[in-house]
């Protein structure tokens, strides 16, 4: 027997949204943090100290020493011995940076520092934007489609924490009204590129959250259809913003919607 979906339970009065709803949005700073977070996740890629310098490599332009280049109308580049007759030698420039299999003049240093700092307030300003811009309507219909929506934000019962099949979870958010959005969040299409062969070959779009208390069962159900689902105490701004843009669409359950201040 099918378990009944949680109805949604529209906001008639604004008054009664926490006053995180009403904050001002500032779409470059709202930008700029989203960047600032970014950069913790990326990747410093350097090359290895020892590149292009493990080879024996010396130069001498003394006129009777062993194994020198006097007299050969050679350049002062650094030479490895490739083969030799007696005191003639035939040799290849190496470790320079101008030479074939040398090292590289400037190469990426491990020591770089990538991270863009954020204040603590600026970050927690910054989700309080991406909250407030989730319950614009006209911001919203720039990424999800919420035609058959009247209006924002979307509160649900604390009924749909109990849900933990994904058909469930589909019929869910059909009575919602999000019929078409899930039709363009469960398509996939083929990377372009060699981002296929790197265990990403499919993309699709970027759905919906759904704010709850108690995610335990309703995670995977709805992790199925491409939706994330967050606690509030664990938003950060990739969750409440469209790629550092406001209007992304957020589903709140009671309990978390009572949770913010």
């Amino acid at each position: 027997m099918a378990r009944k979906t949680p109805q949604a339970t529209q906001q008639a009065n604004s008054n009664s949204l926490p006053g995180v709803f009403q904050q001002e949005i500032n779409t470059e700073f709202l930008k700029r943090a989203y960047l600032a977070e970014e950069s913790e996740r990326f990747q410093l890629k350097y090359p290895d100290p020892l590149a292009g310098k493990r080879k024996s490599a010396e130069l001498t332009k003394r006129r009777r020493s062993y194994k020198t280049t006097y007299g050969h109308t050679m350049n002062r580049s650094p030479r490895k011995t490739v083969l030799h007759r007696g005191t003639q030698f035939y040799f290849v420039g190496a470790v320079a940076p101008h030479t074939v299999g040398g090292r590289e003049a400037h190469p990426p240093k491990a020591e770089r520092v990538l991270v863009k700092k954020l204040n603590k307030k600026e970050k927690q300003l910054a989700i309080r934007m991406g909250i407030a811009g989730s319950a614009d309507k006209e911001m919203v219909s720039r990424f999800h489609l919420i035609k058959d929506i009247s209006s924002l934000p979307l509160v649900v019962d604390d009924k749909i924490n109990s849900i933990s099949k994904t058909k469930e979870a589909i019929s869910a958010l059909n009575e919602l009204g999000l019929s078409a959005e899930l039709e363009r969040i469960t398509e996939r299409k083929i990377r372009a590129g060699k981002g296929k062969l790197r265990g990403r070959k499919y993309k699709r779009k970027m759905g919906p959250v759904l704010v709850t208390t108690d995610d335990s069962k309703v995670s995977r159900a709805m992790g199925n259809l491409n939706v994330t689902v967050r606690r509030p105490n664990s938003l950060n701004i990739y969750d409440v913003t469209h790629a550092g843009n406001a209007g992304r669409l957020i589903i709140w359950t009671k309990g978390a919607l009572a949770s913010l201040s």
